[in-house]
């Protein structure tokens, strides 16, 4: 059935492509990642296959639609209370262990698909979409639809159902506002309305988001529903040749008292030798500021991504050299200051062709057990080639 699906997809893709003017393109990328955890190396790689393709044959009017194909193989099937404190499992129940396994399965989906229509000062976009807001370059306290992982805070993020408009108010002036019907009623789905302005060498957005908050307890993983009202704002500029850039939100929980605020900034400079050094400090008064107080609940949400970071305060560095116009060197260190505990990762980049790019990139541990970066989870790293078409 599977392959039966696949052969659909790529059978509809070849007759779109026949009987209308569509521009097709995308990539292929393997990767190989590997990790020595506990006294042995295991392995987990992947296959993916991405097409997209698009179409403006029709005038003011762009459709736009990608297909991913993931092949998983290597170690497959994880447990995740493998990689958590030893006080943390001692108090989970024996029958309730098969919840925290985790398995990569062969996946076929459809990542995005919109319809576009541009009109002279406003374009409206409906459809499964790409949607990104904010300004930070390792978390974007302003994005709830997205969560970045902090040791590849670049790579693509999924598709979103909604529908955008966006009105261009004039120069350096627009205004979007979202619906992303993700619940069965207009209350509880989310809503969003976001003003941008440039003055000067800045821009700076202030925004409203009316969203369902779903998270889980992972003790009886039952899931807990609410509804939260957030505001925001974001800015990025350049200042006496650095550049400056922050965003900050602060959330009200309906029916609770535990509201809270989240927010980064940042600073980039690239120095005539061609070095490029960035920084950035975040804090999530949701996080912990004390690791003994890392429970159940905050390191699954941390995990499966529910919340953005488990402890409250981090910082955020990188830095990267052009060794030619092909290969680049760097690496991101990215500090939990809250428990003292240091995550290094570094990269290689290499564009061994017009069209082909290899990375390298390892992820180091330095903390003791039950910190957000313990040695005791585990280093690794990846290779990934990405042949562009």
């Amino acid at each position: 059935m599977k392959h039966l699906t696949l052969a659909s997809c790529i059978l509809l893709l070849a007759t779109t492509v026949a009987y209308a003017q569509v521009d097709v393109y995308g990539y292929f990328e393997p990767q190989f990642s590997g990790m020595y955890y506990d006294s042995a190396f295991y392995q987990m790689n992947y296959n993916k296959l991405r097409i997209d393709f698009k179409s403006t044959a029709v005038k003011n009017i762009e459709f736009g639609a990608n297909a991913i194909y993931l092949l998983y193989f290597g170690k497959k099937d994880w447990d995740i209370l493998d990689f958590l404190p030893g006080h943390i499992v001692s108090m989970i129940s024996p029958e309730m262990y098969p919840y925290y396994q985790l398995t990569f399965k062969d996946t076929l989906f459809l990542d995005n698909a919109y319809a576009r229509i541009n009109f002279r000062r406003l374009a409206l976009t409906i459809g499964k979409q790409q949607i990104s807001i904010g300004t930070g370059y390792f978390s974007n306290p302003t994005d709830i639809l997205n969560t970045k992982d902090a040791l590849d805070p670049t790579y693509e993020q999924p598709g979103h159902n909604a529908i955008r408009l966006d009105i261009y108010m004039g120069n350096r002036m627009n205004l979007m506002g979202l619906y992303t019907p993700i619940a069965s009623d207009w209350e509880n789905s989310g809503k969003l309305v976001r003003a941008k302005i440039g003055i000067g060498h800045f821009d700076f957005s202030v925004s409203g988001h009316e969203y369902q908050h779903t998270s889980t307890n992972f003790y009886t993983f039952q899931q807990i529903r609410e509804r939260r009202m957030l505001i925001g704002a974001d800015f990025v500029g350049e200042l006496l040749g650095l550049g400056i850039w922050g965003e900050g939100i602060y959330n009200f929980i309906e029916d609770d008292d535990e509201d809270f605020y989240e927010f980064i900034v940042g600073t980039d400079y690239t120095f005539e030798s061609g070095l490029y050094a960035m920084l950035e400090f975040h804090r999530n008064s949701l996080g912990k500021s004390d690791y003994q107080n890392y429970f159940l609940n905050d390191w699954m949400r941390f995990i499966t991504g529910e919340t953005k970071t488990i402890s409250q305060d981090q910082m955020y560095g990188f830095i990267q050299y052009p060794l030619t116009d092909l290969i680049s060197i760097g690496s991101s260190i990215i500090v939990s200051v809250s428990d003292k505990s240091v995550a290094f990762v570094p990269i290689i980049n290499y564009s061994l062709f017009e069209n082909v790019d290899l990375t390298l990139m390892g992820n180091f541990y330095v903390g003791e057990e039950g910190k957000t970066f313990s040695s005791s989870l585990g280093n690794g790293g990846f290779f990934r080639a990405t042949v562009y078409f």
